[in-house]
């Protein structure tokens, strides 16, 4: 997304829990109806840093500017901004009507706007037909819309969601998806989704930030982040990858990389001068099984996942791991098999962290 103006901005936002820094630095700008995704690893700053925004803890440092509004100091009821937490908190003696109507009656927002607000909203979910049910009587997805619907029903600029489908089966949380994207391009809504579910990120998101002690690694689109990441760390968080350590050599007119165990060809890329200590990014899936391939290995270890096959194969003492689409009709390897594969030409590659 650009050459829209920006309408969430972050400016050098820092947080401090006694002598941990839970946000180091942070600054973002997110455009209207953007979907941000947030992930990292437990303890990375992803939460804290979406409970800033939705002003339930303080920033120590920076700023935060929502619609060309400072909103820095307003506690969280008066921020335009609505919160859906991990497990709902939805009112277990409340019908779904009286859920979504709460926030409107504290705003004191007269009778017959309020059903009209709680109608639409419980549209905007798939839930009309369920106002008088109990939070009991519902499925965890029905629960989720719920808690959806009480904050869209107060028309937030943004809406917050904290880890929000982690209690869902696989199935469920594969149809929430589709609803909150859904949501987001209907109503343009602006997106800040945390989650510890890499493929639900990249799924999901217009762009996804990627945290580590507090700092950003990576904010990209979601290919980027897989294609070409910025560090070792990203690459290992967000999915599998291969990363060799070698570098640049050429031979012929031809460029190798050169790892301790083997070398293979590749284009060489314009941004990086030969010789160089680097690293070399390979998603298993872009190393291809082929009879006529560079390498023979050894199958060491193999994880069957459905449609696809992980196969660990060793090549002189390096673990290659190979993702092989299990087509109809094709062969399958097994333990102590010999398989012959080959490298892409045009690896991502990353310097070699000092």
């Amino acid at each position: 997304m650009s050459g829209q103006e920006q309408f969430l901005q972050l400016s050098h936002l820092y947080k401090f829990f006694d002598d941990v820094t839970a946000v180091n630095d942070i600054s973002i700008d997110i455009e209207q109806g953007e979907l941000i995704s947030f992930i990292g690893p437990s303890g990375c700053g992803k939460t804290t840093l979406l409970r800033m925004i939705g002003g339930f803890h303080n920033q120590d440092k920076g700023s935060i500017t929502l619609d060309n509004q400072s909103i820095d100091h307003l506690p969280p009821e008066n921020r335009p901004t609505g919160m859906v937490f991990q497990n709902y908190a939805l009112f277990p003696h409340m019908s779904v009507y009286k859920n979504v109507e709460y926030g409107l009656k504290i705003e004191k927002v007269p009778k017959q706007e309020r059903d009209s607000r709680i109608k639409e909203a419980l549209k905007q979910v798939q839930l009309e037909g369920y106002e008088n049910r109990q939070p009991s009587e519902l499925s965890g997805g029905q629960q989720q819309r719920v808690a959806i619907a009480r904050c869209l029903v107060l028309q937030p600029k943004v809406l917050l969601l904290d880890e929000p489908l982690s209690n869902l089966d696989a199935n469920l949380r594969m149809i929430m998806r589709e609803e909150i994207r859904r949501l987001k391009d209907e109503l343009n809504l602006t997106i800040i989704f945390v989650t510890h579910d890499q493929e639900e990120a990249l799924s999901i998101s217009d762009r996804v930030i990627v945290l580590k002690d507090g700092t950003a690694q990576q904010l990209d689109r979601p290919d980027n982040i897989y294609n070409e990441p910025s560090n070792e760390f990203v690459a290992n968080f967000v999915g599998h990858a291969n990363i060799l350590e070698g570098k640049i050599t050429i031979e012929n007119e031809q460029s190798y990389f050169v790892t301790p165990s083997f070398q293979f060809r590749i284009v060489h890329p314009n941004n990086i001068d030969h010789d160089q200590q680097l690293k070399a990014v390979i998603r298993p899936e872009k190393i291809k099984i082929n009879p006529n391939g560079d390498f023979e290995g050894v199958v060491n270890r193999i994880i069957y996942n459905g449609n696809f096959t992980r196969y660990f194969v060793l090549i002189n003492d390096t673990e290659i791991i190979v993702d092989d689409f299990n087509a109809h009709g094709l062969g399958e390897y097994k333990r102590n098999d010999s398989i012959t594969i080959s490298f892409p030409e045009t690896p991502h590659f990353i310097h070699k962290e000092v």
